[in-house]
């Protein structure tokens, strides 16, 4: 099946390393026009040799003052990844106000307020679109050490289901990818050590974690008109995980 972004504008947030980098270069190899958003210059500095002719935005998604300025985007930007995410490792009897905080604002409040400012433009250029959240494995089931991102994920997905409820009649699509452990390097935090990784990899039927590539297939198929009917899910790309809830 190939998927044709020739034309289309789409906005990654988060795309300085990992998947959101990944998909920014896929999307850019599919001919889309993209705009890729990174609060490390340099990472978008990379970015751009590698992909000559992307837009490159260098905005910190906890400042919502600075996230305004993607106000100033094209009015017929029709697809937005929203990937950009952050993991503090702390049991629940440690976690912090200040870093509870930080994770829900990444993860959560600036996922709901850069989407509003796509999705006005979407409306107001009657144009539709589809808009893919980054979630995780996390939000459906406890892992230790994960209580704010846990809480956060949790969020993401019922966030992209009201965004499927309210914004599918403007006919944007809303929906989720839901990953189990990708070793990126967030991923490899909470995960590399094989006295953490052993267990949970143990714990997907497949018996791997998921790479890169995995996630942004998904999230492209997401994007693209050939899921015209898909809106409002949460999918899980996680090798079975959540197909069982028992130890091995």
């Amino acid at each position: 099946m190939e998927l044709n972004f020739t034309g289309k504008k789409v906005l990654v947030t988060g795309a300085g390393k990992g998947i959101g980098r990944a998909l920014s270069t896929a999307l850019w190899k599919g001919k889309a026009e993209v705009y890729a958003l990174s609060r490390t210059q340099a990472d978008l500095d990379s970015l751009l040799l590698e992909c000559p002719g992307i837009h490159c935005i260098c905005v910190d998604l906890l400042d919502l003052s600075s996230v305004a300025k993607l106000e100033e985007l094209p009015n017929d930007v029709t697809l937005l990844a929203n990937n950009a995410g952050y993991a503090k490792l702390e049991s629940f009897l440690e976690v912090t106000e200040e870093s509870y905080d930080k994770v829900m604002d990444i993860n959560v409040k600036s996922m709901l307020f850069v989407s509003q400012i796509i999705a006005k433009k979407m409306i107001s250029n009657k144009t539709g679109g589809s808009i893919v959240n980054v979630s995780s494995q996390a939000s459906m089931t406890a892992l230790p050490l994960h209580t704010s991102y846990c809480t956060s994920k949790g969020a993401v997905d019922q966030l992209t289901r009201m965004m499927a409820l309210e914004l599918g009649p403007y006919q944007i699509r809303t929906n989720a990818v839901n990953p189990t452990v990708v070793l990126t390097d967030m991923g490899k935090i909470a995960w590399s050590d094989p006295k953490t990784g052993d267990p949970m990899k143990n714990r997907i039927p497949q018996g791997k974690f998921a790479e890169v590539e995995d996630v942004v297939h998904a999230i492209m198929y997401l994007l693209s008109n050939k899921s015209d009917m898909i809106n409002g899910v949460t999918l899980p790309i996680d090798g079975g995980f959540l197909a069982t809830s028992t130890m091995k």
